[in-house]
This record gives C-alpha cells, sequence and structure tokens, in this order.
C-alpha cells in the first residue's frame, strides 16, 4: 500500500497537524477563512463540562437504583463507570494529540484503518445521520420545565416544548455563532453550580439541619439506607443485562468527555488545551456525580427514587426546600442547565456532520460543508436538526429516554473497541509517530474488555425477562446492530457493487468552498 492510499480521506499526515505551525502553500490561493480559533481554555472546559454534565446526573439515577435494586450497587456501578469513562479519556487524549484537528472518531478510524476503502467513513456518517441527535436532553428541558410550573402536559404540548429547544438552539449557532457561545457558557458555569448545590444540600441536610415536621410528612428518615451495610445492598439485582444498560448510562454521562476532539480547528493551543481541559472536566464531573448521588439517597427515600423516572433531582429540592423554591426555581434551573448541553452537544456534532459534508458523504456536499454566511457550519446544524425532530416527534412517551440512551451507547461499543484496537494497532505499525500523550496500557486494554462486554450483555436475559423499559428488554440492541449492519451494506452497494456493475471506480476530487472550506467530492471514473 502506497503513502498516498494510507492516508485517511481528510488528508491527514501521519505525524500530528499544527494548523498554526504547518507551512501551506496554498493559503495565498484561498480566500480567508471565516472559522477563527474562537476557544479558549475557559471556553474549551466549558464546551466539555456542559457536554459532560447533561440530563445524565438529574435524569438517570433513578433508572439507575430501579436496575440495581440497592444503594450500594447503584454507587459501585457508577464507580465502575467512571473507572471506564477515565480509560475512554486515555484513549482519546493519545488520538487526539496524535491528530489534532476536528472530526473526533471520524478522523481516527479513517486514519486506522484505511481499509477497506471508505468502510470507516461510511459508517461514521451513517451513525452521525441516523443516531446524531439531542433528543434526550430536549426531553428532559421540557419534563422539567412543566414540573417547574406544576402543569400535566399532554404528550403533543410536552414534544411542541422540547422541539421548540432544539429549533431555537439551532437558530442561535447557525446565525449567531458568538452569542451562542457566549450563552453556552453562562448555562455551563450554571450547571456547575447547580450540581454542586445539589452534591452539598443532602450533607447539610443530615449535619445541620434537624428533622422537621416536612420530613415527617414525606414519611422517610434521611440517610436511613447508610444505617448498615446489610442495608445498604439490600435488593441488589445482580442481573447483568440491568447493570449493563445501567452502564451504558453513566457511560453516556461521561460521553462529552471527547467533546473537544471533535472541534480542535477551533481551539488555541490544541494539544495542550486537550490535555489539560479534558482531565480537570473528568475530576470535575466524577466529584461532583458522587457527590449528588449520596444527596439523592441521603434526602429522598429509596423507594421514591426507584418511581421518580427523570424527575429525582426535582424530589430532591421539593423536600429540602418546599412547593416555592423546590418545585419550582431549582427544576427551572435544571431544564435551563440541560437546555446548556444541547447547545454544546449541537455546536460539536454540527461539526462533525460538517467534517463528513467535506468528505463528500452527504449529498450536496459543497453546500453543507461551507460556513457561509455567517462562519458557522449550517448544514451540518440541518443534518443534525433532522434527526433529532425525528426522534423527538416519533416515538410515544414513557420508556422514550431511557430507550434512547440505550440505543445510543450500543452501536457507540462497536466504535469505543474499533477506536481502541485501533491504538494499539498503531502503537505497533507505526511505533515513531509522535505521541505528546501516550494512554497507559493497562487502561486500553480495559476498555477493550469492558466493550466486549457489554456488546454480549444482551444475550444474558433478565430475570423475568423484563430490562430497563416495558417492551423486549434487548430492542436497544436489535437496533443498534442494524444500524452498523445498514451502513455496512450501504458500504457494499455504493462502493462495491454498483461500481462493478457501472464499470467505474470512486475517486475524490479536492475543492476549496468560498470561505476557505476544504471539501471532498466522490466522483465516478469509468474503466475504458
Amino acid at each position: 500500500m502506497t503513502q498516498a492510499e494510507r492516508q485517511p480521506l481528510l488528508g491527514l499526515s501521519s505525524t500530528p497537524v499544527f494548523p498554526d505551525e504547518v507551512p501551506d502553500p496554498e493559503a495565498a490561493a484561498r480566500p480567508a477563512t471565516n472559522n477563527p480559533k474562537t476557544l479558549t481554555w475557559t471556553s474549551a472546559y466549558i464546551l466539555v463540562i456542559s457536554r459532560v454534565i447533561g440530563s445524565g446526573i438529574f435524569a438517570t439515577p433513578g433508572s439507575i437504583v430501579k436496575s440495581a435494586g440497592s444503594v450500594g450497587l447503584s454507587l459501585l456501578i457508577w464507580g465502575v463507570g467512571t473507572v471506564l469513562a477515565a480509560c475512554g479519556l486515555a484513549v482519546s487524549l493519545e488520538y487526539g494529540c496524535m491528530l489534532p484537528r476536528s472530526g473526533g472518531d471520524k478522523v481516527y478510524l479513517e486514519y486506522t484503518y484505511p481499509r477497506p476503502r471508505f468502510l470507516a467513513s461510511t459508517l461514521i456518517a451513517v451513525q452521525a445521520v441516523l443516531l446524531g441527535f439531542t433528543a434526550s436532553n430536549c426531553i428532559v428541558f421540557a419534563k422539567y420545565t412543566f414540573f417547574a410550573f406544576n402543569v400535566e402536559p399532554t404528550e403533543l404540548q410536552h414534544k411542541v416544548l422540547a422541539l421548540g429547544l432544539i429549533t431555537a438552539v439551532t437558530i442561535m449557532h447557525g446565525f449567531f455563532l458568538r452569542t451562542g457561545i457566549w450563552v453556552q457558557n453562562v448555562l455551563g458555569w450554571l450547571k456547575i453550580f447547580l450540581v454542586g448545590a445539589i452534591s452539598l444540600t443532602g450533607i447539610w441536610v443530615i449535619l445541620v439541619r434537624p428533622p422537621s415536621e416536612t420530613d415527617a410528612s414525606f414519611g422517610a428518615e434521611p440517610g436511613s439506607v447508610f444505617s448498615s451495610w446489610d442495608s445498604l445492598w439490600e435488593d441488589s439485582n445482580w442481573s447483568w443485562n440491568l447493570l449493563s444498560t445501567s452502564l451504558f448510562k453513566i457511560i453516556y454521562s461521561y460521553a462529552g468527555l471527547s467533546n473537544l476532539n471533535n472541534v480542535m480547528n477551533e481551539v488555541r493551543d490544541p494539544v495542550r488545551t486537550l490535555k489539560t481541559v479534558c482531565p480537570a472536566a473528568l475530576l470535575t464531573a466524577g466529584a461532583l456525580y458522587f457527590l449528588a448521588n449520596i444527596s439523592y439517597f441521603l434526602v429522598v427515600p429509596i423507594e421514591e427514587i426507584k418511581n421518580s423516572g427523570e424527575l429525582v433531582a426535582a424530589l430532591l429540592f421539593e423536600r429540602l426546600f418546599g412547593n416555592q423554591i423546590g418545585r419550582t426555581l431549582l427544576p427551572l434551573a435544571i431544564a435551563i442547565s440541560a437546555a446548556g448541553n444541547v447547545m454544546v452537544v449541537t455546536f460539536a456534532l454540527a461539526r462533525v456532520n460538517q467534517e463528513i459534508a467535506r468528505q463528500g458523504f452527504l449529498p450536496w456536499s459543497k453546500v453543507l460543508s461551507s460556513s457561509r454566511p455567517f462562519g458557522a457550519p449550517l448544514g451540518g446544524l440541518i443534518v443534525h436538526y433532522i434527526p433529532s425532530v425525528l426522534v423527538i416527534a416519533l416515538p410515544p412517551q414513557g420508556d422514550v429516554y431511557n430507550f434512547i440512551l440505550d440505543v445510543e451507547g450500543y452501536p457507540g461499543q462497536f466504535f469505543s473497541l474499533a477506536v481502541t484496537l485501533g491504538l494499539l494497532l498503531l502503537r505497533y505499525k507505526e511505533p515513531d509517530l509522535p505521541r505528546p500523550f501516550k494512554a497507559w496500557l493497562p487502561a486500553v486494554w480495559l476498555r477493550v474488555l469492558i466493550s466486549l462486554v457489554l456488546l454480549a450483555s444482551p444475550f444474558f436475559p433478565p430475570e423475568g425477562g423484563k430490562g430497563d423499559v416495558g417492551f423486549f428488554y434487548a430492542t436497544y440492541a436489535i437496533v443498534g446492530t442494524g444500524v452498523i449492519v445498514f451502513g455496512v451494506l450501504y458500504w457494499y452497494v455504493w462502493t462495491v457493487l454498483l461500481p462493478r456493475w457501472g464499470g467505474y471506480h470512486l475517486e475524490e476530487e479536492k475543492a476549496v468552498t468560498e470561505d476557505g472550506a476544504t471539501h471532498t467530492k466522490l466522483v465516478r471514473v469509468h474503466e475504458f
């Protein structure tokens, strides 16, 4: 295989590319770009921490406790999930420092697996289009907003509010780029404050505030589950199927740790920033998540947590501060922080979609890859907007939140496994490749092992055949695997079968848009 064939479709070199340091002989011939490096260290930290601290810590503990059955097992699952997140972060840091450009896993898979040609790119493109949505946080935003105003919404009202949020965020990031970054920074700090408040309130209740009539009216003694070691583990459910879906939810809660990898072209001093921002975000989120869970268990009876759905944080505040502040102001603040998460996810995934369009895997690639006229990836935003709207509007309410998290998590393990094995492959095939950061080898192998275990988990039915949703327990695995299979079939038909029948092969034809962005148009070259 020639060196040219070895390169990924995005044109990466075999050494780290620092856009500010590498000479570009064609720069003078190109128009000025509208994509300046706008992300400072603080903005990058907020971009990561706002993505990490989304709806997860506010909405998933109830479902996790319901699956685990006990406080002790729930906390153990959160601890294991945090370790797995650290292992995944180590892999992302090595790749991101080695190949520092926007695109994240798309860039890494293309570089590592250039053969079969176009396969990695096609799978990433299919996942981005079919599963690249932010519906879960839009749903949490709607639920907490209606809870704050003491409204029992109809299914239509719930969907309309969630759709209104994703629409407003898309417009802001598409037409008012700097304003959108400023707003998501503000909401990011609000989110950190909220989780910190949750983390400290439970401890305050136990250590400072004496029991009151409010506690008695709720019918439970705060912190009773911590009275003995046996009560901590009482009713534990060790079904691997249920534990695996809980791990998917915790992994989802840490998914934003690699958010900065998606927008490296817009980060100032990208390698140094990546190496410091992401570990700082992991430490922040891990500490806050642990304290927040302790607070839930200290204040809210475990049976109420199990039946809380996505509203466990609202129950915490209502018990502590009553109906006025606890039921209205603080849940409304949680709704706003969920909106902030939608903003940062949309910001990052739109740029992944833009990279896919530049490569030519989407129709109208020249239009969708451009940052005109507002210096923002409007085309990538539209590609992100469409599946988000469909996922919010089409499924019925009920178990949709848990199902969304599971169906996002399962195919994600295929890509996690491929990326992690690819890192080991590159260390063997290209040991001299500069690596400003190198992941600890046991952490890399642990991530491989856990990915394999999570992929196998649907083959271990839960007791009674009932998972964390009301329908078939392995539906998420069927849908997730179906997305991967569809991607492989699409790749085979598009790049192998049709060219064979038509007597042509696909080649990349590179061009530059008016705003200086490079895009690749896939063209048919007929064989005579």
